[in-house]
């Protein structure tokens, strides 16, 4: 009898190959793979800064499962760009029909017994509301830490994106994303040597 083979792993695994960034120049690229495992670091972190400095009470190790593959259906679309995706109403719709295609498409890829366990991943339920508010948070922080890494090696291009997304943090009305803003950000702004001082 043959062994019934699954390809959801695998592809997970191609994250790594889908850059993102692609209508910019980039002094280094950045990938969907890497670009989870910052968001996932950061939204842990916001998670227990909600925790410790004001009283909540997060999952902090199930926010960063769910940061890990918030991208993953950009292994089937790709990574559009931001001015494409949010253009209008219409596209952003659009889109998000075709993201939750693509995560059907991913979930078609697990032996049956494991598709509860990742559905929640691709669809998002009403009890993880708030953890969902915490990772796309720690997306955009994401960005803004991509933006000041290249606005420091020089790169003009970078410029108006890092001013954007500044302001998109501390429009953030999350009291954890005030405090790493106030606490943490501004250490990625420094130069290895200002670091280990």
């Amino acid at each position: 009898m043959e062994k019934e083979h699954y390809n959801f792993f695998a592809m997970v695994n191609r994250m790594k190959l889908i850059n993102r960034w692609a209508l910019m120049q980039n002094t280094q690229s950045e990938n969907i793979a890497e670009h989870s495992h910052s968001v996932a670091v950061i939204a842990h972190a916001l998670a227990l800064i909600g925790n410790k400095e004001f009283g909540r009470n997060y999952n902090a190790e199930r926010v960063a499962v769910l940061a890990l593959y918030h991208d993953t259906t950009e292994v089937i679309t790709g990574d559009m760009p931001t001015p494409v995706k949010y253009y209008n109403d219409e596209i952003k719709n659009v889109y998000k029909e075709v993201e939750a295609v693509a995560g059907e498409r991913l979930l078609k890829m697990l032996p049956d017994d494991y598709k509860s366990e990742y559905t929640s991943l691709f669809e998002k339920n009403e009890e993880d509301r708030d953890l969902w508010k915490l990772v796309k948070a720690a997306d955009k922080i994401s960005a803004l830490i991509k933006c000041i890494e290249e606005y420091r090696m020089g790169n003009k291009e970078f410029e108006i994106a890092l001013k954007a997304q500044e302001k998109k943090i501390e429009e953030i009305n999350l009291p954890e994303v005030q405090f790493f803003n106030e606490h943490f950000l501004p250490a990625y702004y420094l130069t290895l040597d200002e670091h280990t001082k």
